[in-house]
């Protein structure tokens, strides 16, 4: 493992105008900026807290696989959600996911997002070194 940063994109839009990376790694960890259903200008899953965010985590995911990394290795997931009855659909995607890794996982309701019809967007934290139970 080498100590130098290493930043990718995912080719989001936002990426370009904010100036950020989509996932860096950093030492032994790979942190994922805020993710959400969108892939190019398509929404996925719109009205469909669920389907958000599956795609969101699917995108973050993704970018960990980018420094050849999977779901068992992230030690954390953060969830922002727009509408707090969301939290089960919410929930049973997140479950599906990492129900075998049980990540530390903080949940939160925001006032909303840059696109209102953006329900879902997810934080992902991933460990480089050896992953114990």
């Amino acid at each position: 493992m080498s100590d130098a940063v290493r930043r990718v994109q995912s080719g989001s839009p936002w990426e370009e105008s904010f100036g950020f990376a989509r996932a860096v790694a950093a030492g032994d960890r790979v942190v994922v900026a805020g993710t959400t259903a969108f892939k190019g200008d398509v929404l996925y899953g719109e009205g469909d807290p669920y389907e958000q965010a599956k795609v969101a985590f699917t995108t973050a995911l993704e970018a960990i696989g980018e420094f050849g990394l999977g779901a068992e290795s992230v030690i954390r997931t953060r969830v922002y959600l727009a509408h707090s009855r969301d939290v089960e659909e919410v929930g049973r995607a997140h479950k599906e996911l990492f129900d075998s890794v049980r990540p530390a996982t903080t949940v939160l309701v925001v006032d909303g997002f840059i696109d209102p019809r953006v329900l879902v967007s997810v934080e992902v934290e991933a460990f480089r070194g050896a992953v114990n139970a």
